[in-house]
């Protein structure tokens, strides 16, 4: 078996305690207690609001994951989302115990962008090459790739060198190829495709497809979905000798398909024509957010939000299979019963869910386990893991106590509470040339710079990397007329967005609310129906607590959250914001004011200058300050000033969309 170049045998935590074994079917003493769920990493919070419901097992059943982008601490100041991986290495083997006893299938998924939004991942050169193998520790049956291991050569490199070979053909990527640095020659960065046979006989046909990206760095190569269909290999893997019982397409790509970027629709009507009566599953990712489409009367797809927020569930019943040994309906559980369309009767019946990613939610699922027999060794030694790693990197060094929660999207624009409130000021007190310091100057940054929330409580270099990760410098034109400059930020907002990372008010920095408000994924090359109830005999579950979260809409109607939530409003946010320096005090307008914005955007600068009246060619254009200075080392810089009431004992906020947040 493939070893990785990189391990934490010098990372793993001793272990004591009451432990489920690796080999066991779980515990069978039942224990009912209220809880206050015991939190993995040191910081984390505890979540007060569980599932309302057992999940329904099928036939055939998935966990999703995807978008993780290095999360896998958790979210240390958002109580809804506070497991670590190593509670998801424990759920996972718990659940794929349930499974065997159940009799039916289970199969985990990834579907791609495995870093750049925290410093877990993204401490380190390349990013990822501490935290994969701590991704590795789940028992993923297929995976995909994701833009975000493509935009850089390094990272591509890794991801082709190490990565793929941990996990051999269960690594699709169907249609991305790198250069093979020994022969000079394209070829797949993992498998073409993946036919295989699950433990109860189904035989499943499986591509990897990513969307139509181009913003990788040269060695790789991305094949437009529309010409990788029609290529011979691909023809014959649909038109495969041996039977197929189900299609499963997965992809770093949206489920959605009138979202412009998604190939998905196009993936299935080519293998509907070619092979009418088979199932075809789908899942997704890109864009961040929960959703499930239905595409025919035997189609689906489902995507799985993003950052370690959420675990998306799906299970089928009705695969017609020759050689299925399995259980079709499993006794003792709730089973799938909607049709995915009305008229169907291909006798397919579905069920999805998506979970909020903490310990409260895995434990209540992993049926006949509780606190203190939850955890496996290897879910312990893979907590141990990322908290050590997190001390070598130096991830809790705290710059400041953030006084209250600045969000992206839950407030209107730059009133309180809302981070471009925060991000002028800040601007202004930081972004400075001494030489220049007294000559006014406005600071103008893409409101796509800020990834995610700023929590109330410790803002560490950790936090440096989840807000605002992108290393984009700071350049000018002096000396601009005021006349002219004081219309730069409006004109800047009226233009074309040079890539989707560039605007908030996109979605994708912020937790979409609904399935139809879609994120947009960064470019890093600039950076950067319920029925029956489970009788279990483990937690039962006491329940009076709403809190604000997600609240989804999708095919299937409003009843996919797993967890009821209250709704968390969401504003749209122009593209760009605009800080300011020097200006008089007495209230008179300076003659000439230097134009301060990143190098990320410097050429629309330039044109909307010249729309403006100016003769300014790039030429003009220098650096404002030392270029190491990016829009990383702001916030920071701005907190070791500013922020530096109650340290070290930093009051910590509850979250997004809650009231104590001040």
């Amino acid at each position: 078996m493939y070893v990785r170049s990189v391990t934490f045998a010098a990372l793993a935590a001793a272990v004591n305690g009451v432990l489920a074994c690796d080999s066991c079917y779980g515990p069978s003493n039942a224990v009912v207690h209220e809880r206050n769920v015991r939190r993995m990493q040191p910081e984390a919070s505890s979540a007060t609001t569980g599932p309302r419901a057992p999940l329904e097992w099928g036939q055939l059943n998935f966990l999703h994951t995807t978008d993780t982008h290095g999360w896998l601490e958790g979210h240390l100041k958002e109580q809804n989302y506070g497991a670590d991986w190593g509670d998801f290495v424990s759920f996972s083997r718990h659940m794929v115990q349930k499974a065997g006893n159940l009799g039916v299938d289970l199969l985990l998924i990834d579907t791609g962008d495995l870093h750049d939004g925290a410093g877990l991942s993204d401490a380190v050169s390349p990013n990822g090459v501490l935290s994969n193998p701590i991704f590795d520790e789940i028992q993923y049956d297929v995976l995909t790739i994701g833009n975000h291991e493509l935009y850089l050569t390094d990272i591509a490199y890794e991801t082709y060198s190490n990565f793929s070979k941990v996990w051999g053909d269960k690594y699709v990527t169907s249609n991305v190829q790198i250069v093979n640095p020994a022969t000079g020659q394209f070829e797949y960065i993992g498998s073409k495709y993946r036919y295989f046979t699950t433990p109860h006989g189904l035989r499943i046909m499986t591509f990897g497809v990513l969307f139509d990206f181009t913003g990788n760095s040269n060695v790789s190569k991305i094949t437009k979905a529309a010409d990788m269909i029609k290529q011979q290999w691909f023809l014959d893997a649909v038109n495969y000798p041996q039977p197929i019982d189900l299609f499963l397409i997965i992809g770093h790509n949206p489920i959605r398909t009138t979202v412009s970027s998604s190939t998905f629709g196009l993936l299935h009507r080519t293998i509907r024509a070619m092979r009418p009566a088979i199932p075809v599953q789908a899942f997704g990712g890109h864009t961040h957010v929960r959703d499930f489409q239905v595409y025919d009367d035997k189609s689906t797809g489902l995507e799985s939000g993003r950052y370690c927020e959420t675990l998306g569930w799906l299970s089928m019943s009705g695969i017609n299979s020759s050689t299925f040994t399995g259980n079709v309906k499993p006794r003792g559980v709730a089973n799938p019963t909607r049709k995915a369309t009305n008229t169907s009767t291909s006798g397919l019946v579905y069920s999805r869910r998506y979970l909020d990613w903490n310990r409260l939610t895995f434990e209540y699922h992993a049926t006949n386990s509780q606190e203190s027999t939850f955890d496996y060794h290897s879910g312990l030694r893979v907590t141990g893991e990322i908290t050590d790693a997190r001390k070598k990197l130096n991830l809790s060094s705290l710059y400041g106590c953030a006084p209250e929660t600045y969000c992206q999207s839950c407030k209107p624009f730059q009133a309180d509470g809302n981070i471009f409130s925060l991000v002028p000021v800040a601007l202004g007190a930081t972004v400075i040339n001494a030489s220049r310091a007294s000559t006014p100057r406005y600071i103008i940054v893409n409101t796509g710079s800020i990834r995610f929330d700023l929590v109330k409580g410790p803002f560490t270099y950790d936090d440096s990397f989840i807000v605002s990760p992108f290393n984009d410098a700071f350049q000018f034109i002096k000396d601009v007329p005021y006349d002219m400059a004081r219309k730069v930020l409006a004109s800047l907002n009226g233009a074309a967005l040079p890539d989707k990372r560039n605007s908030a008010s996109s979605g994708w920095g912020f937790m979409p609310r609904e399935v139809d408000t879609y994120c947009a994924d960064p470019t890093l090359g600039h950076i950067s129906g319920q029925n029956g109830e489970l009788k279990t005999r483990g937690i039962q579950r006491r329940q009076t607590v709403v809190t604000p979260g997600y609240m989804t809409t999708d095919d299937f109607g409003t009843d996919g959250d797993d967890t009821v939530h209250s709704t968390i409003p969401s504003y749209s946010q122009p593209n760009y914001v605009q800080g300011n320096g020097s200006f008089p005090t007495n209230g008179t307008k300076p003659v000439t004011v230097d134009v301060v914005f990143l190098d990320y955007f410097a050429s629309t600068v330039v044109k909307v200058l010249s729309a403006l009246g100016g003769t300014y060619t790039t030429a003009d254009v220098g650096y404002y300050v030392d270029p190491s200075f990016t829009t990383q080392s702001y916030l920071p810089e701005y907190a070791k000033t500013y922020w530096q009431g109650n340290i070290p004992n930093c009051p910590v906020g509850q979250g997004v969309g809650y009231s104590d947040n001040k």
